[in-house]
């Protein structure tokens, strides 16, 4: 999977108990969780399938507001996010948008202060829910 941007990590877990360890990683960080957006469900009551798929909108205003300071458009990616899904195959996957991307992306260097933290936290969050209890 080559998407521009996204880093994508591997479960060990099903989508169901990795979606719920994203979301305790997350509040255990003190991070505040705006949305839980369930895309199957959304698809299933329009009459469609869907396999698995969640997306989680969280963050802070001290992580994003210095970034959205250098460059307002970055408002459209952010809050971060983070994506849950089962593929055809059954694996259950973990993408989010690479935050030194998002910059660059946005006309920000990858200097600005934020964004090692970012990267940082971001990554230890998904390795927690990627190692969620496969039961």
């Amino acid at each position: 999977m080559n998407v521009p941007g996204l880093t994508v990590v591997r479960s060990s877990g099903f989508p169901q108990p990795t979606a719920d360890q994203l979301e305790a990683a997350i509040r255990a960080r003190g991070l505040t969780l705006f949305a839980r957006i369930d895309h199957a469900a959304g698809a299933a009551d329009a009459g469609l399938t869907l396999r698995f798929t969640q997306l989680l909108i969280f963050g802070n205003a001290r992580g994003g507001t210095p970034l959205m300071q250098a460059a307002q458009t970055i408002g459209i990616d952010l809050p971060l996010r983070a994506l849950v899904w089962q593929d055809a195959a059954g694996d259950t996957w973990l993408g989010y948008n690479d935050p030194v991307w998002l910059a660059h992306h946005h006309g920000i260097g990858a200097d600005a202060t934020p964004l090692a933290a970012m990267t940082a936290m971001l990554h230890a969050i998904a390795q927690e829910a990627a190692a969620a209890d496969p039961a």
